[in-house]
This record gives C-alpha cells, sequence and structure tokens, in this order.
C-alpha cells in the first residue's frame, strides 16, 4: 500500500484546478472557476472548482470531493490508482509498504488489461522499427503515405507480424497471461479453442486514453484482398469503450485548450497528416460514427468545432444526419469541405501544409448555412423535396439551445430558404412545442401503475449529497445544517468575545449544543466527531473536514462549504451598497446559527405540548404541562430577543 507519508504529499501538492482542468474546459469567476460538469449532461456551466478550499463541486448533479476523488470519478480509478496518477503528474515517487492480496486483486484485472497494451504497442512498435519485415512493409507503408518519422514516434504506430500468433507466443512466452490477452481482443480464441492474433500483417494505431494510457488499437490491412477488412479495431473492454473515445485527443488536448478549437476528421490518417502539416488541434472519432458521448468530450475541453469533410457527397449527407448532436449539446459547428476526391490527408500530401491552412480559413461556414447549401442543391426545382429541407433545417435550428443564436439562423436561413421569417419561427415553435409534449408524456407516471406517496430512496452510490438520506422535511433540517457549516468553517478559528480570554469557535459551539440532540443522524455523528477530537487535544480544520476519510462525511462538508453563488469584485463600483460578510461578525455568525436551531428545537417541543395539552388529562397533569409550557414560551421569548438584536447588528 502507498505510504501515509506519500499520500500526504500527494494531496498538498496536487492543485485542484490544475487536476479538473487536465480534462475540464474552465474558465475564471472571481477566486473560483466554472465549466460544464464532466458527469451529467449541461449546456450552462453548474461546475466550480475551488482553488482556495481544494475541492469541486457541481450544482447539477451534486458531484463533489478533491483531486482524489475527481481522478477516481472521471477515470473510474480505484483510490491507489488515483493517487498514482497524480504521483506521475506531480513527479512525486510512490513509497509503497507490502501490497496486500486483497489490494492485489482488487485492482490487478483492470491495471493488467493496461499493462498488456502498452505491452502490445511496444511490440508492434520495435517490430516495425527492428525487424527486417517490419521496416520493409509496415515502416515503409507510413513513409510511403508521407509520414515523417517524428510523427510515427509521437502517435507510437507500429506493425503487427503476418503470423498467426507472433504477439500472443510472445507475450506467454514474458510471462503475461492469456487471458488478459483474450480481455482485450489482442487475441481471438475460436470455437474449436485455437487462439490467434487479432492484427497479424497490419499497420498498427495504438489508441490513448484521455490521461496518455493505452487502451485499444486499430489496424489496417495492406492486402488488396476485399475480403479482408480494412480496418480492424479493438472491441469494447473494461478499459476500452469506442463511444468515449476521441483518437489523438491525448496528442491534441493543449492546443485545442490554446486555440479554443477541436478539428474533427474522418480517419486515422487524417489526424496524422494534420499534426504533421503543423495544426495539432485535430481528433477522430475511433472506430466508429459520431456519438453524444464524443461530442460531450469536446465540450469540455473547447466550444468550438469545425468538422473536416471530404468531397464524397454520399459521406457527406450521412454525417449531416449525425451532427446535429453537436448543435444540441450547444457547441459552435463549422464545416469545411474539401475538393472532391480529396480528403484533409490527400489534400495535404498533394498541396502541402500552408495550401491546406489557407483552405481552411477561406472556405470554413457554420454547419447550418452548409447543411442548407447542400440539400437545397439535392432538392433542386422539386418543392416536395424542397419543403422536406426546410423542415430538416429548422429542426436542426431547434436544437441549438440559445435562443439569441437560433434566432439569427432563423434570419439568415430565411433568406438562404426565400421563405417568410414569419414561418420558419411559426415551424420552430411547432417543433419545440412537440418536442416539450413529447418529454411531458414520457415523464408522467403510468396512471393505472399506484405511485408512492414519497420519492424512493436512491442508492448509496448513485445520491448525489448524503444529506438526501437525511430528510429535509423533517423540522430542524436546515437549522442543523447551518449549524454544521459554521462549524466546519469556523471551528478551528480563535476569537476574543470577551476581552479577557481566546477561545476557539468549534469547542464554544460544541458546549452549547450539549442540550440538543440531531435528528439528521449524519450531522450528529460530525458533532460526535467533534467532540471525541476535542477530547483528544485536536481541533479539525476545514480543509480536514473537506479531506475527510469518510465519504459520507467529506461530501456533506463540501456540500455545505460549497455555494454556487459569488458576489462580484465590481458589485460595490457599480451600486455603492456594501453587503456585510459573515466573517466581520462572527459572534453574530455563531450565535445566530446556535440560536435559528434551538429556536427551531424549542417550537417542536412547544407544539409536542400544544398537543398534550389538548388530550384529556386531570389538573395536576395539566398544570404541570401549563408551566413546562409558559417556560418554553420564556425560552422562546429569550432566544427571539436575542436573534432581533443579531440581526440588527
Amino acid at each position: 500500500m502507498i505510504k501515509k507519508e506519500t499520500i500526504d504529499r500527494i494531496t498538498e501538492t496536487a492543485l485542484v484546478e490544475e487536476v479538473v482542468g487536465d480534462f475540464v474546459q474552465l474558465k475564471k469567476r472571481g477566486t473560483s472557476f466554472i465549466g460544464l460538469c464532466p458527469f451529467h449532461n449541461e449546456k450552462s456551466p453548474s461546475f466550480n472548482v475551488s482553488p482556495a478550499k481544494g475541492i469541486y463541486k457541481c450544482f447539477g448533479c451534486g458531484k463533489g470531493g478533491d483531486s482524489i476523488s475527481f481522478v477516481m470519478e472521471h477515470e473510474k480509478y480505484s483510490y491507489p490508482e488515483a493517487l498514482k496518477y497524480l504521483a506521475k503528474k506531480y513527479n512525486i515517487e510512490v513509497d509503497e509498504s507490502e501490497i496486500t492480496p486483497e489490494y492485489q486483486a482488487e485492482v490487478d484485472k483492470r491495471e493488467s488489461l493496461y499493462i498488456i497494451s502498452n505491452y502490445a504497442a511496444k511490440f508492434f512498435e520495435s517490430t516495425m522499427w527492428e525487424s527486417p519485415s517490419g521496416q520493409a512493409i509496415g515502416l515503409s507503408y507510413f513513409r510511403e503515405r508521407g509520414f515523417r518519422d517524428d510523427i510515427i514516434k509521437k502517435f507510437e504506430l507500429g506493425y503487427s507480424p503476418d503470423e498467426w500468433t507472433a504477439l500472443h507466443d510472445k507475450a506467454i512466452a514474458d510471462g503475461y497471461r492469456p487471458e488478459f490477452l483474450e480481455e482485450t481482443g489482442l487475441s481471438v480464441k475460436n470455437d474449436s479453442g485455437k487462439v490467434y492474433d487479432r492484427f497479424r500483417g497490419r499497420v498498427m494505431f495504438p489508441i490513448h486514453n484521455f490521461t496518455g494510457r493505452i487502451i485499444g488499437f486499430g489496424g489496417r490491412t495492406l492486402k488488396t484482398d476485399k475480403n479482408v477488412p480494412k480496418y480492424v479495431n479493438s472491441p469494447e473492454s473494461d478499459i476500452y469503450h469506442k463511444s468515449n473515445v476521441l483518437y489523438g485527443l491525448f496528442q491534441a488536448k493543449k492546443a485545442i485548450r490554446d486555440v479554443d478549437n477541436c478539428y474533427l476528421v474522418e480517419g486515422y490518417a487524417d489526424v496524422l497528416s494534420v499534426h504533421q502539416a503543423g495544426v495539432q488541434n485535430v481528433v477522430a472519432a475511433s472506430g466508429t460514427s459520431l456519438t453524444p458521448e464524443h461530442v460531450k468530450i469536446m465540450a469540455r475541453v473547447t466550444q468550438n468545432v469545425t468538422i473536416l469533410f471530404d468531397g464524397d457527397a454520399a459521406g457527406i449527407k450521412a454525417s449531416l444526419r449525425g451532427l446535429d448532436m453537436i448543435l444540441e449539446e450547444g457547441l459552435n459547428a463549422k464545416v469545411v469541405l474539401f475538393p472532391d476526391g480529396h480528403d484533409p490527408d490527400s489534400y495535404i500530401q498533394k498541396l502541402g501544409s500552408a495550401a491546406f491552412k489557407t483552405h481552411i480559413e477561406l472556405h470554413q461556414q457554420d454547419f447550418i448555412f452548409f447543411k442548407t447549401q447542400i440539400l437545397l442543391k439535392e432538392a433542386a426545382n422539386d418543392p416536395i423535396k424542397k419543403a422536406a429541407v426546410i423542415r430538416d433545417i429548422i429542426e436542426s435550428i431547434a436544437r441549438i439551445p440559445d435562443a439569441i443564436k437560433a434566432s439569427v439562423f432563423v434570419r439568415e436561413c430565411s433568406a438562404l430558404l426565400n421563405v417568410e421569417e414569419r414561418i420558419l419561427i411559426a415551424e420552430l415553435n411547432n417543433i419545440k412545442l412537440t418536442k416539450l409534449k413529447k418529454n411531458y408524456t414520457r415523464n408522467q407516471p403510468d396512471a393505472e401503475t399506484p405511485q408512492p406517496a414519497t420519492h424512493s430512496p436512491q442508492p448509496e452510490d448513485e445520491s448525489p449529497l448524503p444529506i438526501a438520506r437525511g430528510s429535509l422535511n423533517e423540522p430542524d433540517e436546515a437549522q442543523e445544517q447551518e449549524l454544521i457549516r459554521v462549524l466546519i468553517s469556523y471551528g478551528d478559528t480563535l476569537v476574543n468575545w470577551d476581552g479577557m480570554t481566546d477561545t476557539y469557535i468549534g469547542p464554544y459551539i460544541i458546549t452549547n449544543l450539549s442540550d440538543i440532540t440531531f435528528n439528521n443522524t449524519l450531522c450528529q455523528r460530525i458533532i460526535t466527531y467533534y467532540h471525541n477530537e476535542f477530547d483528544k487535544g485536536i481541533m479539525p480544520s476545514e480543509k480536514s473536514m473537506l479531506h475527510h476519510p469518510d465519504k459520507e462525511i467529506k461530501n456533506l462538508a463540501i456540500a455545505l462549504i460549497s455555494s454556487p453563488y459569488m458576489l462580484s469584485a465590481n458589485w460595490y463600483d457599480m451600486h455603492h451598497i456594501n453587503v456585510p460578510d459573515e466573517k466581520t461578525n462572527l459572534k453574530a455568525t455563531i450565535m445566530g446559527a446556535i440560536f435559528h436551531l434551538k429556536k427551531k428545537k424549542i417550537a417542536t417541543m412547544l407544539a409536542a405540548k400544544q398537543k398534550l395539552l389538548q388530550a384529556p388529562n386531570n389538573p395536576e397533569q395539566e398544570q404541570q404541562l401549563m408551566q413546562q409550557y409558559l417556560q418554553l414560551k420564556e425560552v422562546e421569548k429569550y432566544i427571539s430577543h436575542y436573534l432581533g438584536s443579531v440581526i440588527i447588528k
């Protein structure tokens, strides 16, 4: 296991904004950063990163945590895997104690798939560069295609020998287990039990995940036999899901962020050629057509996508049907069409990189206008086809979440289609209304199926916040949470309220709660935790609570400390209104939290006493209940008076 000293160093070194920024496009807002949440589908950013607190929080889906938990959640890593990833990122040497069998069993399978994939990539690469057949067939193919050696090495290209079990035999001889070769699809076992290499006789394109680990392969045959598929890709596995992977993204992500634009091409060779032309912000779908997941991945690093189409008319029309999802995600989509017979690769090889860059600058246009021109050309003078084109274009515009942007496209398309703008707007509204009705109908419960009176609880791992298991409908829930918030925020703060004695706020709060039991069990656990820590002479800090080893406590701390709202730095300059900070009068903040909770508890007790008074009682019982009731009313009056003075301050 990784030693605690190493874990502490990783935790202290890893900057949450840098770690999250490797995966999510973040924009500065005040002292924090915002971006689109990578854990759920959203078009307006609700994902907040706080460098000061070292945490992230999504106010849409509720996910939150620190650098380590982000890597675990995003990459589906175990805790040790996430620590090793961060250690590698920050060049921290990982010092491990003896690994237990339980730990080894937990991480072995997934890590073994990564290891065997990396081994295979090195095997293909060394075969191409070092063996006579690899140089004569694989390396010569890439060079004949015009790829420089630095590009070949950058993408770790290789060659799989044209032998039935070359990789399999070498891997087994080197101690790798056959089941991992089969799980990654590097080896295939037929019905008779015979094992053979999947990619034999092919040039190899390793596929990397976002962090650079090899997760799969694409293999291109060099044979002219039409019965042999031109490309073969790795099958789905625990580490490779083709709908979630963009080829070249690992090599392109920095350039995409730098220029704030992503070029989307069709194939592996296109990515290599465009990179070689000096344009590095380019990716391709990995062995499949574009998926919503691909679009979401691009949206995390940029809001601008440029699709580079080849000149094949049939291919363009087929692609148009799937590209509406780019608009639906709220991205700005542009299109560049290359002359008939050319794709980006062939255009660069024939005319050079300078001509390629010039062509992009001169011929890029908005996707909607491009689609309009393509479909109108196909419809010619046929009024029925033209009507279908108009409806198709408006359906695309209806997918754009930005109303202003959609209205601009309607106005421009009105001129292109030679149709009155009001007619297009009417059709647009009709499409949106139909969609809303469908969504409403789909979300309505079945009238014949009895519905429970309350929501079913979510599974523990799916619950966005631990407090969801407590009850926001419980009488004292909000006050309990507020008091826990101020305890976490200021518990280790030293104050001097009477001018004589220095006091820590945490013990002060705990002492004033000695007569209170929390309804929310998680809040009560935190109070008990603080009490036990104080007894040991330990003063928990806000940071220690935000990184608490108990996942439920940590998540609640993050949920309570995080806020989706932030006062602009220019607020006073604009409005000349001072908004008081709760830190400026900590006594009012702390006492307000304590007394608001006590007032709520008193109100609950009063209601209970009142109910008892309404029931039949003997005179002695009734007198006793009335005395208790009046005493509670006096306490309530005192608390109300104090809270009034707090508010005046």
